[in-house]
């Protein structure tokens, strides 16, 4: 047997594992990204948490929110989900959060937010760059907006001082604020975020019709308990600690960890529907841009078991795998400290992949 056949061992509609005959056990997963494409609006908008504007009939609801891990995880006790719009200023973000039982305590803006139940939102305006900004609300419309130079697992720090200085949100509540004597149906969070403190992490302003962002949306919701007619996250009495919160999102990640912007939805920046001819092609390089990050995991992985980066593509998955009957080649070059995987494109250059999550394109050089 060819020992570089690859074998399918794992199918769904939206993720697909596949691994190497190799001696390790490392996977590679191709899946597929969320798509959402924004319209454009002229209209004035009042950020009061009703969403009361005529442009907001006209934008469409994402789907409902599933388990962070995907598909085969329990379905959301509660449904959630997102409609935005934008114009040259601003995306409009329109959040709906069902739940029986409102409640939050944190007041003090760039507090950890989801230590109350929470909705976030993680936008990334570059995918091929490393820096990405974060906000948390709660139910008391207290934000927390931080930057990542680069994600956690690659040694990035929060920047909790990083404020968006022109951001707008507000709360409406269906039903009451900590009140357990009675049952809520729902809160809704309306925010604009300012486009332009969104694309200076990446040194430009502005967006126009087919630029595109990464973007998802996330839900943390934790167990609670009333006690003398307070709200208090739920504890385990064997721990004396409180129960894991659920983490409910827009576009699955496939682990709890929502600091894996490759899996974050993408997010077209649309004129009107009408712009048939506008329509980004998702799919290019999706397959070569997925395959790298998958690598990538599987070297913070390796270097979790054993201290350092491998400098052996077999031990974190092969030099080869097959996609659709066809055959691609990845590429580790680097050391024990820091790293570079690159692939071949078809347009006779390669993407590459760093350490630190930067992608570059590199025109290839026949020989």
């Amino acid at each position: 047997m060819n020992k570089n056949l690859l074998v399918l061992i794992f199918t769904s509609p939206a993720l697909f594992f596949i691994s190497s005959c190799f001696q390790n056990t490392a996977k590679i997963e191709v899946n597929s990204p969320l798509h959402y494409e924004v319209l454009k609006t002229e209209s004035d908008f009042i950020i009061d948490g009703f969403a009361s504007e005529l442009d907001w009939n006209k934008s469409s609801w994402t789907s409902d929110f599933l388990d962070i891990q995907g598909v085969k995880y329990p379905t959301p006790r509660f449904k959630t989900r997102v409609k935005m719009l934008w114009d040259v200023d601003y995306l409009y973000i329109f959040a709906e959060l069902h739940e029986p039982h409102i409640w939050g305590n944190i007041t003090k803006r760039d507090e950890v937010i989801f230590y109350n139940n929470d909705f976030e939102v993680f936008i990334k305006p570059d995918q091929y760059k490393p820096i990405y900004g974060e906000i948390e609300i709660n139910a008391l419309n207290t934000v927390w907006d931080l930057q990542l130079p680069k994600s956690y697992r690659t040694g990035g720090k929060a920047i909790d001082d990083w404020n968006l200085t022109d951001l707008k949100t507000a709360v409406s509540i269906n039903g009451t604020l900590n009140n357990p004597d009675n049952i809520d149906s729902c809160w809704n969070v309306e925010m604009a975020v300012p486009i332009n403190e969104i694309q200076k992490m990446i040194g430009k302003t502005g967006v126009n019709p087919g630029e595109v962002w990464r973007i998802n949306f996330s839900r943390v919701q934790w167990q609670h308990e009333i006690i003398d007619g307070i709200y208090h996250k739920k504890k385990n009495p064997e721990t004396n600690k409180s129960y894991p919160e659920d983490n409910w999102v827009w576009s699955p990640q496939y682990a709890i960890d929502m600091h894996r912007p490759e899996h974050w939805g993408y997010l077209e920046f649309s004129e009107n529907l009408s712009d048939t001819e506008k329509k980004i092609n998702f799919e290019e390089f999706e397959t070569e841009y997925q395959a790298l990050f998958s690598y990538h995991r599987n070297q913070i992985e390796f270097k979790k078991q054993n201290g350092i980066f491998s400098k052996d593509i077999n031990s974190i998955g092969g030099s080869n795998f097959i996609w659709n009957n066809k055959q691609y080649e990845i590429f580790l070059d680097g050391d024990e400290n820091k790293y570079s995987l690159s692939i071949r494109l078809e347009n006779n250059s390669s993407m590459k992949l760093n350490s630190d999550e930067q992608i570059t394109f590199e025109k290839v050089i026949s020989k």
